[in-house]
Parts: structure tokens; C-alpha cells; sequence
């Protein structure tokens, strides 16, 4: 083994397991300690409240020899006492609120969806904290505003311009000084409803003209912002390229990633946390990869074990597992040598989860 490694969020499993095969001894504190990850992880520690984790994850590194500290999402600012491989506390809070990301991208002359005026409909509300982009709405009169602000009573928001393109990404590794792209991704939205614009899977590799650019902005933006480790920067690609945000952290991305290109990005992201970046050279590619997240059409109780869905599907919920009316039941996946091999792979695995969940 190379050592031990904590990884603490709201969902870690798919850096722990990155982690394990990179021949790491993994240990997790996560919301779900879903099925699947009890195989990649040593010991699994839940919690319910992200206010509860501090106080977990010291007890953890003072019961257990920890040799890296690993943050996923909701828990990026608590490595200031432990030994962090990652972007430190004192830099990552910048890029945890979105009002701070858009004066970044300002300073560093980088095109951004701009700030819109109060009652200058429509435009699109975005809370200031928050993953996953579930709450961020298009608003088109003053009772649609005040509904949003009703619905998340207290939260603190900015208002963009709208921008229309393909909702995409670029996957990094940065050292603090300097980043570069491991892979560029197309990002899958919910689509209509409540959470529109919920994170809801990705394609890797993503082909299209502008790729080149936005690598050269999000090599730039994530060396620039003193972030380590592994880093990415979302864009909308349109009339023209708009980046979005910076996630200090793992991506949701990092299966397809992994399965795109054939490499290990917790080695990656351990090497660049080291100063070592890959070199200067276009990303690999042995294929195509695509994620789906499948959620539940109504409340559920999980009845079946799906491992033996495995690796097509990931996130696995133990049975007995009650799931709410538009929750996450796991991820599907699908894999070949082209986009649309890998689209027909994923449609299959869908279709056999949704027939284990039509029984429950």
C-alpha cells in the first residue's frame, strides 16, 4: 500500500475508489456509505449533518494513522487541522461562493454570464454556496423571484444574464501555480422541473471546435487561482465560451473521466498536491464514457441488491434504502468506442435499473 488516505463529503465514492485502485488503503466518511462503497473502503463512517463532520474526522485521524486527508463536496473548508491533500483552507473558500467566482473570472478578463439588474427579467438566480446546481432557476417575472426566495427562505444569491450553449466541463489537476486538462466533458442537466438544472451525469470525452479554447481558459483559470489537486471549471458553450464556476475538488465527472481515458486521477491529484503536474500533452482517449444519475419517480424502498449490475452501475443503495419522490437511486454508465456506443450502453443500463425500481 502507498499509505492511507481519509476521504470526508457528502459522496465519496467515487474518489475512494479511485483512491484503492491507485493502491491506496481508504477509509470514508460519507452521507450514503452506499453498498458499493463498503468494497473500495477499509471503514465507512456515516453522518447525517454536515456540521457533524468536523468532530468526526478528528476523532477519525486520532483513532487511525492518516497519511492524506481528501475533501469531496460540503467538507472543503474543514482541512485546516489535518493533514489535507488538497487546496487549503484559506484559498478554497473563494471558489464556495459564487458571487467570489464571478469577481474571479472578471479580474482574470475571463467571459462570464454578466451580473444581471434586479427586475431586468429574465434571468437566472443562482444561491451563492451550494453543489450540484439543483437550486439555480430561471426567473421571468417579480412572483417567480419571490417564489425561489419563498422556497429557500434566507439564502443568499446572485442573478446572471441568460446564456444559452451546452452545459460542459473541464477536468484539471492544478499545483498552485499552474494546471493542466486531463479531460473535457459534456455535462447532462435534469432538464424541466423543479431542478432543471441539477448535475444529472456527463460524457467523456466531449468533441466539438471550441475544446482547444476551453482548455487554454481552464488551464489558465485553474493555475491562476491557486487551487490544488484535482480542479474544474464548468462552462456553457454557445455563441461563446462562458465559464461558469470552479469546483476546488473532485468532480462528479471523475468516473467518466477515468473510464475515457484509462488514467488514475487520485494519482494525479496526489502528485499535483506534491507540485507535479502531467505532461504538457493532449489527454488520452481509449474510448468513450457516459454517466447517468437515475432518480426515483416517486417515494421507494429499495428491494433488491444491485450489485450484480456492477460496473455498469454504480452507487448502490443498500435494500431497504427509502428513497423520496426525485432522489438519486445510483448511477448508470455505459461505455464503447464512440459516443453513440456508449449512449446505447447507458439506455440499456437505465432500463434495467427503472426494471428493479418498477417492482419497488
Amino acid at each position: 500500500m502507498k499509505g492511507t488516505v481519509l476521504v470526508a463529503g457528502f459522496a465519496t465514492r467515487h474518489v475512494v475508489r479511485s483512491a484503492r485502485n491507485a493502491g491506496y488503503r481508504v477509509y470514508a466518511i460519507d452521507h450514503f456509505c452506499d453498498r458499493d462503497l463498503s468494497w473500495y473502503a477499509d471503514i465507512c463512517r456515516p453522518f447525517e449533518e454536515l456540521e457533524d463532520l468536523p468532530a468526526l474526522i478528528a476523532s477519525f485521524c486520532r483513532d487511525h494513522p492518516v497519511d492524506h486527508l481528501v475533501l469531496t463536496s460540503g467538507a472543503e473548508e474543514l482541512g485546516d487541522r489535518f493533514p489535507l491533500a488538497g487546496t487549503p483552507k484559506d484559498r478554497v473558500a473563494r471558489f464556495l461562493d459564487k458571487a467570489a467566482i464571478q469577481e474571479y473570472f472578471e479580474e482574470e478578463q475571463i467571459a462570464v454570464p454578466p451580473i444581471a439588474a434586479e427586475g431586468a427579467f429574465p434571468y437566472m438566480i443562482k444561491p451563492r454556496r451550494g453543489a450540484g446546481g439543483w437550486r439555480n432557476q430561471v426567473v421571468r417575472s417579480p412572483a417567480a423571484q419571490q417564489a425561489w426566495e419563498e422556497l429557500f427562505p434566507g439564502t443568499p444569491y446572485i442573478r446572471q444574464e441568460l446564456v444559452a450553449g451546452i452545459a460542459c466541463s473541464v477536468s484539471c489537476v492544478a499545483n498552485g501555480t499552474a494546471a493542466r486538462a486531463v479531460a473535457v466533458n459534456e455535462q447532462l442537466l435534469r432538464g424541466p422541473g423543479e431542478r432543471e438544472f441539477g448535475f444529472a451525469g456527463a460524457i467523456t470525452p466531449f468533441d466539438h471546435p471550441g475544446v482547444p479554447e476551453m482548455i487554454r481558459i481552464a488551464e489558465h483559470a485553474a493555475g491562476a487561482s491557486g487551487c490544488i489537486g484535482s480542479v474544474g471549471v464548468d462552462f456553457v458553450l454557445g455563441d461563446r465560451i462562458w465559464a461558469i464556476e470552479i469546483n476546488p475538488r473532485f468532480q462528479a465527472t471523475l468516473d467518466t473521466v477515468e473510464m475515457a481515458t484509462g488514467m488514475n486521477i487520485f494519482d494525479l491529484h496526489i502528485n499535483a498536491c506534491r507540485g507535479v503536474l502531467p505532461p504538457c500533452t493532449p489527454p488520452a482517449r481509449r474510448g468513450y464514457a457516459a454517466r447517468a444519475i437515475v432518480f426515483a419517480d416517486r417515494d421507494m424502498t429499495v428491494r433488491d441488491d444491485l450489485s450484480a449490475l456492477s460496473p455498469a452501475v454504480s452507487d448502490i443503495p443498500w435494500p431497504g434504502t427509502a428513497i423520496e419522490e426525485g432522489g438519486a437511486v445510483a448511477s448508470a454508465y455505459g461505455w464503447g468506442a464512440s459516443r453513440e456506443d456508449a449512449c446505447a450502453m447507458l439506455d440499456k443500463t437505465i432500463t434495467r435499473v427503472c426494471g428493479y425500481m418498477s417492482r419497488w
